[in-house]
């Protein structure tokens, strides 16, 4: 019932997916439990990304951060009104570091609870909307019931990320746990050019690019399922 519940009161706030995920032995956390949540990027978003980053992409990218945020606010403050510990992993509390890493990434506690796994972008990869998503995380020490973990990716020997990655910072290599991410990605050339790319496109200095995930196939049968739906209830 509890788990029902909270997961009633996150959807509500318009949580897509949500993953119970069994931290116990994970670094970076004390509690035993993480709930991964996530949100797709508007197929809209993704149809003007695709030969480079948009203003409209900086305003979802921020807008869904603000989502996330009121989202596992939402559900640190519901499970502590009934005694359990909870901390959300907003983006206020949670800094990047120099390399663009975090004590506890969203994605680690995303693949434990089996809402996907990291793709060759090094990105989360979903089977519902590819790794066209954001990510957010809840830590707690209430006793959810936990996803199975997806321990290695499962994009097998498609490229396209790779091969679509404007700053070449990509290795095409497969996931699996316990990998350094230098052997997927290399951040110090996505970054500059993503910075790059934003400023030459908008005059924005902002760092996004999404290359990489909107080629990615589960992306696109995202957007497929979405154009569909939209199709069938305009008849």
């Amino acid at each position: 019932m509890l788990w029902e519940e909270l997961q009633s009161c996150m959807k509500e706030l318009g949580a897509e997916l949500i993953g119970g995920a069994d931290l116990r032995g994970i670094a970076g956390t004390r509690y035993s439990y993480g709930i991964a949540v996530a949100v797709p990027i508007p197929t809209y978003v993704l149809e003007d990304i695709q030969d480079g980053p948009t203003r409209s992409y900086l305003e979802a990218y921020h807008d869904l951060n603000a989502k996330l945020n009121a989202i596992v606010t939402a559900g640190e403050i519901w499970l502590q009104t009934r005694g359990y510990e909870a901390w959300a992993q907003t983006t206020d509390r949670v800094q990047r570091q120099e390399n663009w890493t975090t004590p506890l990434p969203h994605k680690t506690v995303a693949t434990r609870a089996g809402l996907g796994w990291i793709g060759k972008n090094c990105l989360l990869v979903t089977r519902e909307f590819g790794p066209a998503v954001r990510l957010s995380s809840l830590l707690t020490n209430a006793p959810i019931p936990c996803g199975k973990p997806i321990p290695q990716s499962l994009c097998g020997n498609c490229q396209i990320c790779r091969n679509a990655c404007p700053a070449g910072a990509l290795t095409g290599a497969l996931w699996h746990v316990g990998m350094e991410r230098e052997q997927l990605f290399k951040p110090q050339p996505c970054k500059q050019m993503q910075h790059l790319l934003m400023e030459q496109r908008t005059g924005l200095k902002e760092g996004l690019c999404g290359q990489c995930f909107v080629v990615c196939p589960y992306t696109r049968q995202y957007q497929k399922k979405v154009g569909q739906a939209t199709v069938v209830a305009g008849r």
